[in-house]
Formats: C-alpha cells, structure tokens, sequence
C-alpha cells in the first residue's frame, strides 16, 4: 500500500506502482470452499445472515443458538469456530446497526473486534472524518471539504441546501447516518439473480488449449452452484478482456438448464465467437444469469427497455 497499490486497480497499474510485486494466483473455487464453511458457522448462530459478499456478512445475533445475551461474546465465539475450522482469522464489528457495525468491522483488522455499545455511539461519531460515511467516496468527500465539511458530524449542521449542492440526492442518506441512526435490518437472503467468476491472469493467455481449460472450469463451477442453490439458469454469458484491455461479452440464452456438459459447452461456444487464442487475454469469466426454480418454467416476457444514463 505504501507504494499506491490498492484493490481494483488494474494489475499492469499495479506492477508499474511496485515492479517487486508479488502476485498469487486466485484460487476462486478455493475461496467458495471456505466461503461455505464460515457461512455456515453464521447460520448455526443465527437466520439472520445477510451476506454481502464472499467473506463479509451481516448477522441479527439479538436471538442466537448460544443464548448468549452480548454481542460481543457471539461474536468472539465465531471467530473461534472460523479459526478452528479453517485456519483463518476474522474481523467483527458489534454495534446497534448496520452503519455502525460495518466501520467497526474495519477498525482494528486483521483478526479485530470493535464493540460499539449504544452509550459509546455518540463519542465514536465524533472521532470519524466524513469519508467515514456510508456512499462517500474520494469525490463526494471532496466536494464536502470543498464546503468546509470535514468531520462526520458536522453534516448534522449544514444547511439542507447547501447539503443539497454538495451531494445531491445523496444528502438525505447521509443526514442519519451522521446522527447513527440506520433502521435498515438484516435480510436473511436477497433472491439471487446471477452467479459466476472471473480471473485476471499474472500473465496473458495466448493458447488456446489453456483459454478453453480455464473457460470449462469456471463454467463447471457455475454450474456447481446452481446445484448448491438448486435453481436453473436460462442465460450463460462469457467475459474476455484481452491484452489491451479491451472487455468484450458474449451471451446466449436457451432452456433452463444446470447440466454441467451443457453450460460448459454453451460457455466454449460463446468463447468461439471471441479473438480469443487470436489476441491475448488478460482476463476471463463466465457466469449465468436468469435463474429460475423449475427447469420447466416458461421464460418471461420481454420487457421493454428503459434509458439510464
């Protein structure tokens, strides 16, 4: 990091910032293992597990299988179990809300707990810049301190209009946040509306034996999924970037199906009509899309599009 090296910058960016990088290879089905694992350590604790991502959930532990009446014991309790079974460590956040609960989750990583108790909520407030505000990115924080708005809870203070000019729409989100208020609650799961993978490669794929091979295993992993979640998928769709970091997608969509053979034959398909093994390829990904319950279940009428700018 001190070299300017941050997640979601491309990996040439990366290696011009720190050419003694050293660069591992993603192992994504690897990770959706483990990811299995500490998920279901949660969902032994409680339902109420909203997942956000591969490593990061939100969990309601007001009731939870322990009994336990603090927080803070449920959640050194599973970083016990994430440890024991897997080796790793995890990071908690405990406070009244999500809002709150997400930046105390990052406070003292790795293998951190921060516990916001409702009687601390106002003093922890005061210490926070306002980046530390839930949608503020580097530009929206500019804009603030452009307008003299540094700290977090100085948005409590600023007239509505000129709130207004600095964020938009974006300064009603913000107006409770800066008060601690967050009413959202945990929503166990949000019906999924796609899955895949993807891999950005160390170094440009060119042959099109080991393009093919790394298109089939994703494919194969999608289709894994759809077994886990039970669900069949109408759409499977391919994305290559290749070396010049031109990103190109190719999708078809036939019968609901999660047969293995078949998505990964409709993968390779789609990858036929791509430069691929033609141009080099710097990454790769395959997902499918349009899930469906019941294989058998007629596909929904064409919607018409709507212009978003």
């Amino acid at each position: 990091r001190q070299f300017g090296v941050r997640s979601a910058i491309p990996m040439s960016r990366a290696v011009h910032l720190c050419p003694a990088l050293v660069i591992v290879r993603p192992n994504f089905q690897q990770y959706r293992a483990v990811s299995n694992q500490v998920f279901d350590i949660f969902r032994r604790v409680t339902p109420l597990v909203e997942p956000m991502s591969l490593d990061e959930a939100y969990l309601d532990v007001t009731e939870n299988a322990w009994g336990e009446a603090l927080g803070m014991a449920v959640a050194r309790r599973i970083k016990d179990e994430i440890r024991a079974t897997t080796g790793l460590t995890a990071s908690a956040g405990v406070a009244p809300n999500k809002f709150l609960a997400k930046i105390a989750s990052g406070w003292q990583k790795p293998d951190g707990l921060t516990v916001i108790a409702p009687e601390r909520v106002e003093r922890f407030l005061q210490r926070l810049p306002v980046d530390a505000l839930w949608g503020v990115g580097p530009v929206t924080a500019s804009k603030l301190r452009a307008h003299g708005i540094e700290k977090l809870v100085q948005i409590r203070t600023v007239e509505p209009r000129i709130l207004r000019e600095a964020v938009g729409s974006l300064a009603e989100w913000l107006t409770p946040l800066a008060h601690g208020i967050d009413d959202r609650p945990v929503i166990p799961e949000r019906e999924p509306k796609s899955s895949g993978s993807e891999n950005t490669y160390e170094q440009d794929l060119s042959g099109m034996d080991e393009i093919r091979s790394e298109i089939e295993a994703m494919a194969r992993s999608a289709a894994t999924w759809l077994d886990r979640k039970q669900l069949y998928a109408r759409t499977v769709t391919i994305k290559v970037r290749y070396h010049d970091f031109t990103t190109i997608t190719r999708s078809q969509s036939a019968a609901a199906t999660r047969d293995h053979e078949n998505i990964v034959l409709r993968a390779l398909a789609l990858l036929a009509k791509t430069d691929a093994g033609r141009r080099p390829v710097r990454l790769l990904g395959v997902s499918v899309h349009n899930l469906v319950e019941d294989a058998d279940a007629e596909a929904p009428a064409p919607q018409p599009a709507l212009p978003f700018s």
